[in-house]
C-alpha cells in the first residue's frame, strides 16, 4: 500500500494538524509536537515535512496574511486532505494493532539487567 505508511515525524506532524484543527500553523504545530513528545524540533525540519506532506497531497496549506493591526508574518494554516486523513487513520490503526497486548512496561522498553 504505497503512500499509506507514514514515517514517525510525518505521523507526529499529521497528528498535531488533526488535533489543532483550525489553529494548525507552523508555530502551534511545533509547540504541540514538542510538548507531547518532549523532543525539540527545528522549524526548518517542520516546514520541510509540511512541504513534503503537501507534495504527497496529504495536507493543504493556506497562506493567511496578518489582519490589520497584527504584527508578524503571514501564517501557513494546514489541514488534512481526505488522502491525509486516510493515511493517518491507516498508520494509527497499524500502530494500535502492533501495540495490542504488549504490556506497557515492555512498550516503554525493557529493563536490561
Amino acid at each position: 500500500m504505497p503512500g499509506k505508511f507514514l514515517p514517525e515525524f510525518e505521523l507526529y506532524v499529521m497528528l498535531a494538524v488533526a488535533r489543532l484543527g483550525d489553529e494548525a500553523y507552523g508555530a502551534t504545530i511545533l509547540r504541540e509536537i514538542e510538548e507531547r513528545t518532549g523532543r525539540p524540533i527545528s522549524i526548518g525540519a517542520l516546514y520541510a515535512t509540511l512541504a513534503r506532506l503537501g507534495e504527497k497531497q496529504m495536507i493543504d496549506v493556506d497562506l493567511v496574511e496578518p489582519q490589520p493591526g497584527q504584527r508578524g508574518r503571514a501564517r501557513k494554516y494546514c489541514s488534512l486532505t481526505p488522502r491525509g486523513q486516510e493515511a493517518l487513520s491507516h498508520s494509527t490503526e497499524m500502530l494500535r494493532r502492533m501495540m495490542d497486548g504488549v504490556p506497557l512496561s515492555q512498550a516503554a522498553g525493557p529493563d536490561r539487567q
